[in-house]
């Protein structure tokens, strides 16, 4: 049966009517509904009672499967029926479904298969404000689709704290509409440790914040009734402070992306007025999810971001400070139900300084298989997506060299039928490719199994060596187990190729090397003594004490991290190859012949045969070419800048005059910055970058004089630099004064008294010159870029202020017309020097 006064208690329906009249009228729309209020479960539902097939998109699969569920419950059914769900893996629908949750990744592939979305009417992006890639991913695609193919297509951006005005107009102007929040009060207490902790550190928290957080779910339990949920930002963390509080008076759970399913649905069902619960979460319950019977929040004030070495190929989960509106969300969760409490593990003074959005993934993230994703939606370097953040230009170069690598692209960038093929697997492309090139030399099912333990890193008590764990995992008992059979099982599937006679006969080290050495070409290393590798993408790693990988001379690195500040990559997971099979699987790494380069800040000459930085013969190279030298040395500048150069103050006050009349007037004057001259640095460094050697040599070069060059000689127009841009101006004072043209505006710095009887503002190039007006000492006294303006109407309240304080200097009554001075009233010079 319909569950009609659990609906119709939901306090977002209010907003329902202004919603269904911006669809109907916009198509798009932003909801901004507050924890609590329906928005996940009663907004679908109604937009399904007027006939629309709705799609919910929720970033985890947790969430996807909790939603679904509840809308059933609501409905009186279970799910698969009216309301269903596909997530990775598991998939619950029917003919009847007419509203369907799925996750973000999943809705990427169906875009991506079929371009049109058929089945859908509209689109909810639930959860919007947590900015993951995926999901903003999803958006560009639909705003796409929307525009060329479906235009009745209706989206929906909700939130409970989002950049509502950010998604309105990436919406095209989409209204806002926004819910009451269920009127059920929050306490906030501040719970600050009692003593400095070190802030974390990569992937460390100090273990005095975590004994911190443990004593005060202690204290909350003691002071509150009802359950406790408390936000740590990792499952380690969620392990340390559940040991913490093994003899608490409660019964504690676990709730993370790994956790197993029975773990998940005991949380979403509530302790049902029996014993109490504190379940200690990741992010995963921040949203979407109604824990019940909970009452108490306590906020550890952590979380974790992904963060990318992309010069590397090495990425890792760092821990930062949650942002405020994560803040606003964890609070959330205490009153969902009842009047509840959170605890913040941090000052009410610090909570100002929190960021108040969380980073978008697009900006820290690996990109490469976003990068993939619009390759084969046709659109390379994503430049026509309507993205609320542009992807960084270095993560999108890094991406498109690995996917060029690994043949998912072609030289323009588009997607090959290889890179369709890998991107519709499911998979970070790096695994795709290890699937795809692994399969027919290993064996489908085998290739299958390794990938599926790549996807989804194992246990940390699984160890370090792939092959291990692989053995491990075969074995099963665990939750992890369970899900990386049901993994390896659809990888196959989507493999669909056939082994080699050979792969039979190949042992698990074997296999697992080859598998991870495709994956992560850059990764395979060669030992160097003691446990320290270096891996091809220059990188050196270390494994961990008693590793029994210790002796091994090379090994693929499928899972390491690198701390911040630290010289070598961690460890975490490895496995065994040969120098054969790096070769083999880094063969695009592979280089023989002479090398003249930029390395370590200078100029080096080798022949050298190397795979990627790993040197596998080496010998110095006495003669270079001097094209190979200037090509290096170009490289440097590129890498390194401008700074390179000598730059003098007279050198850098021309290119700031050269930059000022190119923005004002255009060519023929040069764009000097930093791109436009190391593009054209060939061109203006000649001929010392022909005679230059190494760094040294690009030392001497006087960058003022190369310059020079660039001025419109040709036309005849560089003799009126000085004209249009004079280095110095003379004031009515009989000094010149020097011009800064930093900023926008041309900046004349002088004191006020020299410019006596000066009616306008001196123009350059027709823009009026910003005129610091300076007090006798020095100091900024006013500033105007309106003389006439400045005598009228700001004069008088200036002198009223300088005069006291500077008795020994002129301060007329009218400045218009008193003589011009740089000396006291006692006839004491003192000229500006400048």
């Amino acid at each position: 049966m319909i569950r009609t006064d659990a609906l119709d208690a939901l306090p977002v329906r209010t907003a329902l009517p202004a919603l269904e009249r911006a669809l109907d009228e916009h198509g798009t729309a932003v909801l901004c509904a507050p924890p609590g209020t329906g928005k996940t479960t009663l907004v679908p539902l109604a937009l399904a009672e007027r006939g629309a097939r709705v799609v919910v998109a929720e970033p985890r699969r947790i969430a996807a499967r909790a939603a679904a569920r509840r809308m059933a419950w609501l409905l009186g059914e279970q799910a698969g029926g009216r309301v269903g769900y596909t997530v990775r893996g598991e998939r619950a629908v029917s003919r009847e479904t007419v509203v369907e949750v799925v996750t973000t990744g999943v809705l990427l592939q169906r875009l991506q298969r079929d371009q049109e979305l058929p089945g859908a009417d509209v689109v909810i992006l639930d959860e919007c404000h947590e900015r993951h890639l995926d999901a903003d991913t999803v958006a560009a695609f639909l705003l796409d689709v929307r525009e060329t193919l479906r235009p009745e297509l209706r989206l929906v951006a909700a939130s409970a704290t989002t950049d509502a005005a950010g998604w309105a107009r990436l919406l095209g102007g989409a209204p806002v509409v926004e819910a009451e929040g269920v009127a059920h009060p929050v306490e906030v207490v501040w719970a600050p440790p009692a003593r400095p902790v070190r802030p974390p550190h990569g992937m460390r928290v100090d273990p005095a914040q975590l004994a911190h957080v443990a004593s005060v779910v202690r204290r909350a339990l003691a002071e509150r009734t009802g359950d406790v949920l408390c936000f740590l930002p990792g499952a380690g963390e969620i392990a340390r402070v559940a040991g913490l509080l093994a003899d608490a008076e409660a019964e504690v759970l676990q709730v993370h992306g790994r956790a197993p399913a029975a773990v998940q649905d005991a949380v979403l069902a509530g302790s049902g007025g029996g014993r109490r619960q504190v379940v200690l979460a990741t992010s995963v319950a921040e949203s979407s999810l109604t824990v019940p019977g909970v009452r108490v929040v306590v906020d550890s004030g952590l979380a974790r971001e992904p963060r990318t070495d992309h010069a590397r190929g090495i990425g890792s989960l760092t821990t930062v400070r949650a942002s405020q509106a994560a803040a606003r969300q964890r609070a959330g969760r205490a009153g969902r139900e009842a009047p509840g409490a959170v605890y913040r593990c941090w000052s009410e003074a610090e909570d100002g300084r929190l960021p108040r959005f969380p980073a978008p993934e697009i900006r820290i993230a690996d990109l490469t298989a976003f990068a993939l994703q619009a390759a084969c939606w046709g659109d390379p370097d994503a430049s026509g997506l309507a993205l609320l953040d542009p992807p960084p230009g270095g993560a999108m170069a890094a991406a498109r060299s690995v996917l060029s690598a690994i043949g998912a692209v072609d030289g323009s960038g588009r997607a090959t039928e290889r890179g369709v093929r890998m991107s519709r697997i499911g998979l970070h492309p790096r695994l795709a490719r290890a699937l795809v090139d692994g399969g027919p030399e290993v064996g489908v099912r085998r290739a299958a199994e390794v990938v599926a333990l790549l996807s989804e890193e194992p246990p940390r008590e699984y160890g370090d060596d792939l092959a291990a764990a692989w053995r491990t995992a075969r074995r099963g008992g665990d939750a992890y187990g369970a899900r990386w059979r049901a993994e390896a099982k659809r990888l196959g599937s989507a493999a669909g190729a056939e082994a080699t006679p050979r792969a039979s006969q190949l042992s698990d080290d074997t296999v697992a090397g080859y598998v991870a050495a495709l994956a992560f070409p850059e990764r395979v290393a060669r030992g160097r003594g003691e446990g320290a590798y270096l891996m091809a993408s220059g990188t050196g790693a270390e494994l961990g004490e008693g590793s029994r990988l210790r002796s091994a001379p090379w090994l693929a690195v499928a899972v390491a991290d690198r701390p911040a500040h630290a010289a070598s990559a961690r460890v975490r997971l490895a496995a065994v190859v040969d120098e054969e099979t790096a070769r083999t699987a880094a063969s695009h790494l592979l280089r023989s012949g002479e090398e003249v380069h930029w390395e370590e800040g200078d100029v080096v000459a080798r022949q050298v045969e190397r795979l990627g930085a790993v040197e596998l013969a080496v010998r110095p190279l006495k003669e270079p070419g001097p094209g190979l030298v200037r090509h290096a040395l170009l490289e440097g500048l590129r890498r390194e800048g401008l700074g390179l150069l000598s730059w003098s103050r007279d050198a850098s006050g021309l290119r700031q005059r050269l930059a000022f009349v190119h923005r004002v007037l255009g060519a023929p004057w040069p764009d000097v910055s930093d791109g436009a001259l190391l593009e054209r640095a060939g061109e203006w460094l000649e001929p010392e970058l022909s005679r230059a050697r190494r760094r040294t040599d690009l030392a001497r070069i006087d960058a003022g004089q190369a310059l020079q060059r660039l001025l419109p000689w040709a036309s005849g127009e560089a003799v009126r630099l000085d004209e249009l841009a004079p280095e110095r101006i003379e004031v009515p004072s009989g000094s010149r004064i020097r011009v800064d043209y930093g900023g926008e505006q041309p900046v004349l710095a002088v004191k006020l008294q020299e410019v006596f009887g000066l009616q306008e503002t001196p123009r350059l190039a027709g823009v009026p010159v910003l005129v610091h007006l300076l007090s006798p000492a020095g100091r900024p006294a006013a500033v105007t870029a309106d003389l006439a303006s400045f005598w009228r109407e700001g004069y008088r309240a200036v002198r009223a202020e300088l005069r006291g304080r500077y008795p020994k200097h002129p301060w007329p009554e009218d400045p218009t017309k008193a003589e011009p001075t740089r000396r006291t009233n006692r006839g004491v010079e003192r000229d500006v020097r400048r």
